[in-house]
């Protein structure tokens, strides 16, 4: 993708954001201290935190800060992982798991701290996140997550049917837990706010320079770009579920240990006074259990911002999918009409935990937000700054492996659309997490094949 064609999403943060701050190209032979790959919410918040540290940093830019996913989600503040749990982490990672939960436990508050730090007018609000459980026998998952989260410190409280259909309005769900830290966010706001801090404490950013290859070369990482090099004696890989967008071999086992999963976003017209006082009165963020997720929050004109998945790529039947969805969920808000729908990737992993990844002397990434990366990527550019100063591991809340990409990525990434269909039946169970856990690589591949078969011979 040529730099001089990229532009920015439409979508409704592009609509409702002022302007981000003008950026140079990267040209000719640059040096700092650190360099960092990707602009987005990791990049900019390790380029702050070193900046706070009076540490040379630049960050280089494919497109413009906020671009990828950090500027097209949902906005959501989630102090979780999607599906592990503290234990879950624990028990992968033994000590600097422990830490890592500490830091997902705070990733909300740091993430609210940052924005009032630095006086970024992000549309921010930490009424809290909730999870309702959309089945009776579920209800366990949010037993098991509040009784862990609680032993971890962190603000959780059960919540019974009666609390949900209060704070929610609507009788859809039968019980959940909630997060006082958590909240909501204009992400595209918050991305572009961080830059401006960045810029402000004489940081350096170029847009428009997507990196081809990153190389060390005499004791100094060198990071190419079309029309220039910069050099730096520490690396930061920032770009997640796009690391693979502007050139396939950049880092490919990183691009190929996540699934880059296409996520719909959209936001209805606003609602009437009347309907937004009984539809999440308390205005908290919402995502249930449903593994084709049922989620929405408020943005600051009240207009519920939402989403849903998608075979193909129609985005008129998803507004009809997701607009009975809400009719159903809340008959109070009358017919439903959307002003915005917009879609970005997700980067998914198989057993939905991040991977961050020590690359050589001074250089580190993280991939894999599992639909849960606004507050903790924020927290994790903390610890890689860090990092990036020569903080020893013990002394990070990083749990380090080694990439490990999917097999048969390319073939997998065609069928991830048909797991949908694998959602839906999980979520008519009435067994919390399925008998065999989350989908594995495996049964996807197997399970394409037999509804291929059965096509064929019908």
């Amino acid at each position: 993708m040529p730099p001089e064609t990229i532009r920015m999403p439409e979508s409704l943060w592009a609509a409702v954001t002022p302007r981000g701050p003008e950026l140079p190209q990267l040209e000719g032979r640059v040096q700092a201290d650190v360099v960092i790959v990707g602009a987005g919410f990791t990049g900019l918040s390790t380029a702050l935190h070193l900046r706070e540290a009076g540490v040379d940093v630049a960050v280089v830019e494919a497109a413009e800060p906020g671009w990828g996913g950090s500027g097209r989600n949902n906005g959501q503040v989630i102090p979780t992982l999607t599906r592990p749990d503290p234990e879950d982490i624990v028990a992968r990672h033994g000590a600097p798991g422990e830490r890592f939960v500490a830091l997902l436990r705070d990733c909300a508050s740091i993430l609210f701290d940052v924005a009032r730090r630095y006086q970024i007018q992000a549309e921010q609000e930490q009424a809290g996140w909730i999870q309702p459980v959309h089945s009776p026998g579920r209800i366990r998952i949010a037993e098991r997550r509040v009784r862990q989260w609680s032993k971890a410190g962190a603000a959780v409280e059960l919540l019974s049917r009666e609390q949900v259909r209060d704070m929610l309005g609507s009788d859809a769900w039968f019980g959940g837990f909630w997060n006082r830290t958590g909240g909501h966010v204009n992400p595209l706001a918050l991305s572009r706010g961080l830059a401006h801090a960045v810029l402000d404490r004489g940081g350096r950013i170029f847009a428009r320079s997507p990196v081809s290859r990153f190389e060390r070369i005499s004791n100094r990482w060198v990071v190419t770009t079309p029309h220039g090099e910069i050099s730096g004696r520490a690396l930061i890989l920032a770009t997640n579920a796009y690391t693979g967008e502007f050139e396939k071999s950049l880092a490919p086992d990183i691009a190929r240990e996540v699934m880059p999963v296409r996520s719909w976003q959209m936001a209805t017209e606003p609602l009437s006074e009347a309907a937004r006082k009984t539809v999440i009165p308390g205005r908290q963020a919402m995502s249930d259990t449903h593994g084709e997720l049922y989620f929405a929050r408020y943005d600051a004109r009240n207009r519920l911002v939402t989403g849903g998945a998608l075979i193909g790529t129609d985005p008129e039947r998803l507004k009809s999918q997701v607009g009975a969805r809400l009719k159903r969920l809340w008959p109070q808000i009358g017919e439903v009409k959307f002003d915005y729908v917009w879609n970005g990737y997700v980067g998914m992993t198989s057993d939905f935990l991040p991977r961050i990844h020590h690359l050589g002397p001074d250089a580190f990434a993280w991939a894999g937000c599992n639909g849960r990366a606004v507050a903790l990527s924020i927290a994790i550019g903390q610890e890689l700054a860090k990092a990036a100063q020569g903080a020893p591991a013990q002394d990070l809340a990083l749990p380090f492996t080694e990439p490990a990409p999917w097999v048969a990525h390319g073939l997998l990434r065609r069928l991830a659309p048909l797991m949908l269909m694998v959602y839906r039946r999980r979520d008519a169970a009435e067994i919390p997490d399925g008998p065999s856990g989350p989908p594995q690589p495996e049964h996807l591949v197997a399970w394409a094949s037999n509804l291929r078969n059965r096509w064929r011979s019908s």
